[in-house]
C-alpha cells in the first residue's frame, strides 16, 4: 500500500487550509495538504534520524504514559522488536503491561475509525497494567487530510504529551470529515497546547519527520492497509470486532505470563514476544475489512505533447506526475531506469508531467529548465536534463543550473531567460490541471495504462501492473486495434475528472466588492482576516482579478472562526472602512490586515484606520458599539447554512473551493463558469 508524504508523504502532496486537501483546513502548504512517497528501504536509519533530531519532541514529553492510564516517565525504548516503538510513540497504558498492541492508524480512514471505538473496548476491558496502546502514523496516499492530521497530532503530544495526544486523537476520529487546519488548531488548544507553538511547529512541518518514520515501520512490518494492530507482534489486520482482539490478547497475556515467571523482565517482554510471534507468525493474509489503494480504475490521462521516452506503438503507457525538488521523485529514479531496461521502449513508453509542488521553491525553476533543455535539444535533451537535475537534487540553484546547462551543451542565456520569464508556464500549469483532474494530489504519481500507482513503489508494484497489461494489449492487438491506438483505446471510456463541488450562497445586497457589477463571473470569498491560509490563499486571488479583469467580480464575506479571537473585530473594523469610504477603503484595510496578521488587536486595529484615513471618532466608536457585528454575524450564519464551516472559501458562479488551493484550480472552475455563462 503506497503512503504519501505530502513532504510530507512517501509522494507529496499539496494541501491547504480546507476540509478537501489544502483547504479551509487542512493544514499546510498548498499545495499547499499535497504527498511525497516513500520506497522502503532503511528503515532504521530513517527512524533513528527522526528520533535524534533536536526539537521535534519535547524534552519533557518523554514520557510513553498517559494521564488517562498510567506510565512510565523518562525515555525508553523497544526498538529491538520487529515492530520498533520508544517513548517518541504515543502511548497508552504502563510501560511494562505484559500485552503490547501497536496500532498503525489513519484519521481520514473510515475503517480506522471503526476500529478505534474497539481500541477503547479494549482499553476499558483490560485496564493499563494488563495492555498498553501505542499509536503509529500511516496515512493513506489516498487521503488528503489525513497526514496534516497526523502530523498535528504529533504536535499535541510534543507540546503536551500523550493525554493531549488522545484527545486530539479522539476530536479528528469524532470529526473525521472535517481534518480542517482550522479544526487541528481547535482541538490541540481545547486538549491544552499553547496556539503559537502548534501553529509554528504546523508551519514548519516539525512533526512531518515522525510520520515518514512510522510508515517506513509500517511497510518494512508488511503493513498492507489500514487500521492494522500488531499485538505483541501478531498481525491482525482491518477493523475487526472486539472478540478477535480478546482472542489474541488473551492468548498473548498467558504467555507474557509466562515469560515473567521464567525471569524475562518486564519491561522485555514486547521485545521478546514480538520477536517470538513474528519468527512464528503464517503467512500474511489480505485484510478482511479495510482500505486498500485503487490500482484497477483505469484514469483518462492523455500524453498531449508533454515529454515522452519510447515508442508511440508501445504496449504499456506510464505517465508520470512529478517533479525535481521532491527527494520521493528522486528516489523512484532507479525504479524507473530498471523498467526501461526491463522492457524497453518498444513495450513501455513513459510520460512526464510537471507537478512542481508550492513548498518546494526550486521545483517550478528546474521544470523551466528541462522544457527549455527540450526546445533546444528534442525529447532527448529533456530525458539528459531530467537526469542531471536529479543527480544535483537538492542542489537546485540558479549556479547549478548554469553548470548542468554547460555540461548538457545548452544555450546558458536561453535557458536563464525561459527560467525568469517562465516561459512555460502555461504548459505546467495545465500538466498541473490534469493532475488535479485525475486526483494526482502527491509526487511522484504513477498512471500504468491509466492505473494508478502512487508513491516511490517499488519495482515489483511496477512490474506487477506492467506485465497485466502487456497481456492485455497484445490481446486487443490481436483482435485488430493498431499498437498506436492501444492506450488511447484503453482510457477512452476512462476516469476523468470529478464534477466540481457546488454551493448556494446568495449574494448580499451590499457589501464590499471589487470588479463590475456586470462581470459573467462572480467569486464570492468567504474568509478569516486571523486564518494563516487566508492570507496564503491571497496571491491567489490577486492573479485571479489580474488574469481575468472586468471578466470576473470578487465580492468580501465574512466568515471570523470561533477558535480566532481576534478575527471577529478585525471583520467589524474593515465593515468600517466600507461605510466610511466604500470599497476602495474596505480593500485597504483588507490589505492592510492581512499584511500584519499577528497584530490585528484594537490598538492595531486604529493604527491601521488612520493610516488609510478614516474618520477615528467615527471608527473607534463602531468598535466601542459593535455597529458591524450583526452584518459579520449575518455573513457567519450564511456561509455556514450553506454548509461552508471553515477558511478560505470560495464560490464562483455556484461553484466551491474549499481551502487555498493553487491558481490552475481557479483557473478551470472559472473557465467553466464564464463557458457557461456565454
Amino acid at each position: 500500500m503506497s503512503k504519501e508524504h505530502k513532504e510530507k508523504d512517501s509522494s507529496h502532496a499539496k494541501a491547504a487550509h480546507s476540509s478537501a486537501p489544502g483547504g479551509m483546513g487542512t493544514g499546510v502548504a498548498v499545495v499547499g495538504f499535497v504527498l511525497c512517497f516513500v520506497s522502503g528501504a532503511g528503515i532504521m536509519s530513517a527512524y533513528d534520524s527522526y528520533r535524534f533530531k533536536k526539537g521535534d519532541i519535547s524534552a519533557d514529553n518523554s514520557s510513553g504514559g498517559s494521564d488517562k492510564g498510567g506510565g512510565a516517565p523518562g525515555s525508553w525504548s523497544d526498538n529491538d522488536s520487529p515492530i520498533p516503538i520508544d517513548s517518541k510513540d504515543p502511548m497508552w497504558g504502563n510501560r511494562n503491561a505484559p500485552v503490547t498492541v501497536v496500532e498503525f492508524s489513519d484519521f481520514e480512514c473510515p475503517f480506522c475509525s471503526r476500529g478505534a471505538s474497539t481500541v477503547d473496548q479494549v482499553k476499558k476491558t483490560y485496564g493499563p497494567d494488563k495492555v498498553r496502546v501505542v499509536w503509529k502514523n500511516e496515512p493513506l496516499s489516498f487521503h488528503p487530510n489525513a497526514k496534516p492530521a497526523a502530523e498535528a497530532a504529533l504536535g499535541a503530544f510534543a507540546l503536551k504529551g500523550p493525554d493531549a495526544f488522545w484527545k486530539f486523537h479522539d476530536e479528528a476520529f469524532k470529526n473525521q470529515k472535517a481534518l480542517t487546519a482550522d479544526n487541528f488548531e481547535k482541538w490541540a488548544v481545547a486538549a491544552g497546547v499553547d496556539l503559537a507553538k502548534f501553529k509554528a511547529g504546523m508551519a514548519a512541518k516539525k512533526w512531518a519527520a515522525k510520520v515518514d518514520a512510522d510508515h517506513e515501520i509500517a511497510k518494512k512490518a508488511g503493513v498492507n492497509g489500514t487500521p492494522a494492530f500488531f499485538i505483541n507482534g501478531v498481525l491482525l489486520s482491518g477493523a475487526q470486532p472486539f472478540d478477535k482482539f480478546k482472542e489474541v490478547i488473551d492468548k498473548e497475556l498467558q504467555k507474557a505470563q509466562a515469560k515473567i515467571a521464567a525471569g524475562t523482565p518486564k519491561d522485555k517482554v514486547y521485545v521478546a514476544m514480538s520477536t517470538e510471534n513474528k519468527k512464528n507468525a503464517p503467512a500474511p493474509k489480505e485484510e478482511e475489512e479495510g482500505e486498500k489503494e485503487d490500482t484497477t480504475t483505469v484514469f483518462k490521462v492523455p500524453v498531449g505533447k508533454s515529454p515522452v521516452w519510447g515508442n508511440d506503438k508501445a504496449l504499456v503507457t506510464i505517465v508520470e506526475f512529478s517533479e525535481y525538488q521532491c527527494p520521493f521523485c528522486k528516489r523512484v529514479g532507479p525504479t524507473t531506469k530498471q523498467i526501461k531496461e526491463t522492457y524497453g521502449p518498444d513495450k513501455v513508453r513513459i510520460v512526464w508531467k510537471d507537478q512542481p509542488l508550492g513548498f518546494h521553491p526550486r521545483a517550478e525553476p528546474a521544470a523551466e529548465f528541462a522544457r527549455e533543455a527540450r526546445a533546444q535539444k528534442g525529447d532527448k535533451g529533456f530525458w539528459d536534463a531530467h537526469d542531471k537535475l536529479f543527480e544535483s537534487q537538492p542542489k537546485l540553484e540558479d549556479s547549478d543550473f548554469d553548470t548542468i546547462a554547460k555540461d548538457l551543451g545548452l544555450n546558458g542565456d536561453k535557458v536563464k531567460d525561459a527560467i525568469k520569464s517562465k516561459k512555460y508556464a502555461k504548459e505546467i500549469a495545465a500538466d498541473m490541471e490534469l493532475a488535479d483532474d485525475v486526483q494526482a494530489s502527491g509526487t511522484p504519481h504513477f498512471f500504468v495504462n491509466g492505473r494508478r500507482l502512487v508513491g516511490a513503489q517499488p519495482f515489483e508494484k511496477f512490474k506487477k501492473i506492467i506485465d497485466e497489461e502487456i497481456t492485455k494489449a497484445q490481446a486487443m492487438i490481436a483482435k485488430g486495434t493498431k499498437p498506436e491506438a492501444v492506450y488511447e483505446e484503453l482510457i477512452k471510456n476512462g476516469k476523468g475528472a470529478p464534477e466540481p463541488e457546488k454551493k448556494t450562497l446568495a449574494l448580499p445586497t451590499s457589501g464590499p466588492s471589487k470588479g463590475p457589477a456586470s462581470a459573467k463571473v462572480t467569486m464570492q470569498i468567504i474568509s478569516d482576516f486571523q486564518c494563516p491560509f487566508c492570507s496564503r490563499a491571497e496571491d491567489t486571488v490577486a492573479e485571479v482579478v489580474k488574469n481575468y479583469g472586468d471578466k470576473i467580480r470578487v465580492v468580501w464575506r465574512d466568515l471570523p472562526l470561533d477558535f480566532h479571537a481576534d478575527a471577529p473585530l478585525a471583520a467589524q473594523a474593515a465593515r468600517e472602512a466600507f461605510k466610511q469610504k466604500g470599497s476602495d477603503g474596505f480593500w485597504k484595510m483588507h490589505d492592510l490586515l492581512f499584511k500584519n496578521q499577528k497584530e490585528i488587536k484594537r490598538e492595531s486595529l486604529e493604527k491601521y484606520a488612520g493610516e488609510i484615513g478614516l474618520d477615528m471618532g467615527k471608527f473607534k466608536a463602531a468598535l466601542d458599539n459593535q455597529t458591524h457585528k450583526a452584518v459579520v454575524d449575518a455573513d457567519k450564519k450564511a456561509a455556514q447554512d450553506a454548509g461552508i464551516q471553515g477558511t478560505p472559501g470560495f464560490i464562483i458562479n455556484g461553484y466551491f473551493i474549499n481551502g487555498a488551493q493553487p491558481y490552475p484550480k481557479f483557473k478551470k472552475v472559472i473557465d467553466r463558469a464564464l463557458a457557461e455563462a456565454k
